[in-house]
């Protein structure tokens, strides 16, 4: 077995996918500002901050708002996305996931979370997937976002592992930045054309075994 002793999880996209909750709360907010907001122009906001999501958001509909006509907006996109995530369920894990998670458990590995959701605490109860978590770091306990290494750095510390003994498994490319800026191995989880940096990428959970952590 290598020298691995921790993985390091996003969740957005790794564990489970909860962008179509934004595109559904964004394109409602869109429809009331009186636009079409198309899944095509969701995709510039995939990883980006709230307020500058809101931004894309105003200029694609050639609207401009105040500084509390945006706070209001963000908060009322928010609202409605907690709401939608309120209601997620088990099923709604990603392929492979749960299976892995239970084998490295098993295996006496540290399982932390790294995400910029502040709703991050709410899904894994939704999910029903909090239990195996060692550590969480989300939008709540970190000031920089991907692609600082600080969400990843603030895991292994709370697990009690040097970077250099951890795994982290990334969907976005900041993600993967942020993981090799704090010396960390970086697997993938999704596309290999967008995920250039990772050390090598999965396109579900099936697809990853212990052995498969052994370098």
């Amino acid at each position: 077995m290598s020298m691995i002793k921790a993985c390091l999880f996003d969740l957005d996209g790794v564990v489970v996918d909860t962008a179509k909750y934004h595109y559904v709360a964004w394109k409602e907010l869109a429809n009331e500002l009186g636009f079409e907001f198309t899944e095509e122009h969701n995709e510039r906001l995939k990883g980006v901050s709230r307020m500058t999501s809101l931004d894309i958001l105003l200029e694609i509909g050639g609207v401009e708002l105040s500084d509390a006509e945006k706070e209001a907006m963000a908060q009322k996109k928010n609202d409605h996305y907690v709401s939608l995530i309120s209601k997620m369920t088990p099923d709604e894990i990603l392929p492979g996931v749960e299976a892995f998670f239970q084998t490295i458990k098993e295996a006496g590995l540290k399982i932390a979370l790294g995400s910029a959701s502040k709703n991050a605490p709410t899904i894994l109860k939704q999910i029903n997937m909090e239990h195996y978590f060692d550590a969480i770091v989300d939008g709540n306990s970190i000031t920089n976002a991907k692609p600082d290494p600080e969400v990843f750095l603030r895991g292994a510390e709370l697990v009690g592992v040097d970077p250099s003994e951890c795994v982290v498994f990334e969907d976005a490319q900041a993600g993967v930045e942020a993981a090799k800026a704090g010396g960390m191995f970086c697997i993938g989880v999704g596309e290999e054309s967008v995920l250039k940096q990772a050390d090598f990428v999965i396109a579900t959970f099936n697809e990853m075994s212990l052995e498969r952590l052994s370098f």
